[in-house]
């Protein structure tokens, strides 16, 4: 029986599969499409625009200029990653057409994620261009400030539709995005970034809500679900309500970060554009036709959100519904997930500060999806709202759309089990069975499944951006 490690918090978790397991990894199941020179790939993306004249074109003296950029959630901070290449090279083009600098403002679509420090910025934007436009002209979105933003009614699926206010005054706004495979819609990038990075809680729990993500077409991930129409139905709404289409400056990104692909212009005809090498390096076919009974994949205590995401019981389970969605194609309906995780109740709450009431409401629920009932009372906490404007901390909200993705792991799974967790009564408040160890956890699974079960083990499912896996021969996501 081979031995693999699994993510455990701070540290890993020897365990023990059978022969027959399958272990999906990258430069050994799958590998991604070549790597492009970013500088190169942006300057072609900005010289050919889909859709749209090309920036020194749609610019001219005088002009406005917003450049919305994605936070420091995804993205990479290395010398060529996307953010730190392509803002440049947007800024040049502007340049040329006249545009002053200090006519040019640069906007982080956080949403609902927590500001960014002056050390994050410079590590994912490089100092050079921190410092041109830091204080005035580099801001983070606020989806609380009320002179920030503007209320644009609803459009035709009844979703509310807000938008930054300087992105929407601005005669020229240009979005960075990184087309990363995402169980959201099916990718990042795209109008997705606008819909969840430059709107409000009013607008967002249209989509990161039951009703859509609890839907059949939300599984497996894609681009076909009713959340990727309505981010699309909001982006749209927003051109038409600020009277402008967005420049769209988007890379298809790899597993560490790197850029595969540059395409610039509308949005839409970027997103046509650039998802068939999103699929060729996201979509990977597993050689087997059978669903497994059992998946397993750790949690290390810090991944993408921030420090304790496998220690916080909430984020904990969301990244386990967050990781099935990836496998939906590949996992039994009824079948087993098992998930070593730290579980230690350290909710971080610096950066998470509603998170433990999220969880102490959760208690008073039947159904997780009936966390909504308290909606009011959690998203609009003065206290937790002042945090997330002031001590960058995540808003009070982002907790209720984790928890709807987590939901989908009891929805979908006949059992999810934490070995390991270590303070397991946190576990079993989210549904959740503990065990001691993870061979524990594997000889109970089979009372469900039953022996000899089919096991898929995804063991760097959180450390660097995830597949979306498939049987080989079924057509991928429909």
């Amino acid at each position: 029986m081979p031995e693999i490690l699994l993510d455990y918090g701070d540290e890993l978790m020897p365990a023990q599969v059978p022969d027959s397991a399958t272990i999906v990894r990258y430069g050994e199941t799958y590998t991604d499409p070549p790597e492009v020179d970013p500088w190169e790939a942006t300057r072609v993306a900005l010289e050919n625009p889909l859709g749209m004249p090309r920036l020194h074109e749609l610019a001219k003296p005088g002009d406005k200029v917003v450049i919305a950029f994605p936070d420091r959630v995804k993205g990479g901070e290395h010398p060529r990653a996307h953010r730190r290449v392509s803002i440049p090279m947007v800024l040049e083009a502007l340049q040329g057409a006249g545009v002053e600098s200090n006519n040019v403002t640069l906007v982080c679509a956080v949403g609902l994620h927590r500001k960014n420090t002056l050390e994050e910025l410079y590590g994912y934007l490089g100092k050079e261009i921190v410092d041109a436009f830091w204080p005035d002209r580099l801001v983070m979105h606020d989806a609380e400030d009320p002179n920030g933003i503007l209320e644009l009614g609803s459009d035709e699926m009844g979703n509310a539709i807000t938008c930054n206010r300087p992105v929407a005054e601005a005669d020229l706004a240009i979005l960075i995005g990184h087309v990363q495979g995402n169980p959201y819609g099916g990718y990042s990038g795209g109008y997705k970034m606008a819909a969840t990075g430059l709107t409000t809680w009013s607008s967002i729990r249209c989509h990161h809500c039951p009703e859509t993500m609890h839907r059949d077409d939300f599984l497996p991930a894609s681009t076909h679900s009713r959340m990727r129409q309505q981010f699309d139905s909001i982006g749209r709404a927003m051109e038409r309500a600020i009277g402008k289409r967005f420049f769209a400056v988007d890379a298809v990104l790899g597993t560490r970060a790197q850029v595969l692909g540059v395409y610039a212009g509308a949005v839409e005809e970027v997103q046509k554009a650039s998802w068939p090498l999103a699929d060729q390096r996201t979509n990977v076919e597993l050689d087997v036709t059978e669903p497994f009974d059992i998946v397993v994949y750790g949690l290390p205590r810090t991944f993408h959100y921030g420090p304790g995401m496998g220690t916080n019981p909430i984020f904990m389970l969301q990244a386990i519904g967050a990781q099935l969605i990836r496998c939906h194609d590949v996992f039994r309906e009824g079948g087993v997930i098992i998930a070593p995780a730290a579980c230690d109740g350290w909710f971080n709450k610096s950066w998470f500060p509603s998170y433990e009431r999220a969880y102490q409401k959760l208690q008073e629920t039947t159904d997780f999806a009936d966390i909504f009932q308290f909606e009011d009372e959690l998203a609009s906490d003065p206290d937790a709202i002042y945090r997330y404007r002031q001590n960058y901390a995540f808003h009070p909200a982002h907790a209720l759309s984790m928890i709807s993705m987590g939901a989908i792991a009891h929805q979908r799974a006949s059992a999810v089990f934490i070995p390991g967790a270590r303070m397991p009564g946190y576990a079993r408040g989210m549904g959740c069975i503990p065990t001691k160890t993870f061979e524990d956890a594997l000889a109970r699974a089979e009372r469900y499944v039953g022996r000899n079960p089919r096991i898929l083990v995804v063991p760097e499912a959180f450390r660097q951006v995830g597949v979306h896996l498939y049987r080989r021969g079924f057509g991928g996501p429909t």
